[in-house]
């Protein structure tokens, strides 16, 4: 006879699982490491893993800024629910595993959480999530809809919880703005793409995404110009060889895997190559995020 029945473990963890994708739980644990290792070796290299690991305040920005993400993925699937069962219906199922009401609650949730961590550091970082957690429900609410400010606004507010870290340690150094640049332009390429891919659903729910606006063949022409512009960022970051290290080798190697990018951009058609593409692109910034520890070894 077991102790507890199976039922009991499913009513447990199917929540669980299904609060943990709404709110992209993996992708949370990579801003959470990226935001580690760029205080570490970016950020403030003078400092110890002991040092970083103890500082309270930083710990407190860190899951702040978790939190705040985990609430905006939670009110973009609130709204995107219908769009998302005609483009990603597995994924559609996985999100459905919490009713809309709950979603709210956990939406709310978090957002206090958030505010609660922010308010242990200082007024200025709940001042800072409070406008951050305000700029992504605008995103969600109104601009998801708007043609550019969508993409535009949703590459600035991924990268928006680095720059409350590097606020904390008061650097913002040249290449520091070169390594955000980079990131964001991809970030934009990312979302670019995701519309290609999403193209059918955003058509039907009447998105004005680039993709709706413009076509499929001046997207592709958008995104070429993007991933030249993200090879520029490149050769600046290049420009900063001693600050880089070892991270040098990782920019240097993105030069080609940018141009596999465009021809496998140019070769799709159907909404599985896309998909492909999206994944490269993840690919790259989860290699970027590993690769900050390289900037510890000098050239």
């Amino acid at each position: 006879m077991r102790l507890f029945p199976k039922s009991s473990y499913n009513s447990f963890l199917l929540p669980f699982f299904g609060v943990f994708a709404s709110t992209r739980g993996y992708t949370i644990l990579v801003l959470v490491a990226a935001q580690y290792l760029s205080a570490r070796y970016i950020l403030a290299p003078q400092k110890t893993w002991i040092a970083h690991l103890t500082d309270l305040n930083l710990l407190l920005l860190v899951f702040a800024s978790s939190f705040a993400i985990a609430g905006g993925y939670l009110i973009n699937n609130f709204y995107d629910a219908e769009k998302d069962r005609i483009n990603r219906p597995q994924q559609y199922l996985l999100h459905q595993l919490i009713p809309p009401d709950r979603q709210l609650f956990f939406y709310a949730f978090f957002n206090l959480g958030c505010l609660g961590l922010a308010f242990l550091v200082s007024y200025r970082a709940v001042l800072f999530f409070s406008v951050y957690m305000i700029a992504i429900w605008f995103y969600s609410h109104f601009l998801k809809r708007m043609f550019w400010a969508s993409n535009i606004f949703a590459a600035v507010l991924a990268i928006t919880p680095f720059f409350a870290i590097s606020l904390y340690f008061n650097n913002l150094s040249t290449w520091v703005l070169y390594h955000a640049s980079f990131l964001f332009v991809i970030i934009l390429i990312r979302d670019l793409v995701k519309d290609l891919q999403n193209f059918k659903g955003d058509w039907v729910r009447s998105y004005s995404t680039v993709a709706v606006v413009f076509g499929v063949k001046t997207t592709k022409y958008i995104l070429t110009v993007l991933m030249l512009l993200a090879a520029g960022t490149i050769f600046l970051l290049l420009t900063e060889k001693e600050q880089l290290g070892m991270m040098f080798y990782y920019f240097l190697g993105t030069l080609p895997f940018l141009l596999g990018l465009m021809i496998l951009l140019w070769w799709a058609e159907e909404q599985k190559a896309y998909l492909w593409l999206h994944n490269l692109l993840k690919f790259l910034i989860l290699a970027g995020v590993g690769s900050i520890v390289l900037v510890r070894f000098p050239i």
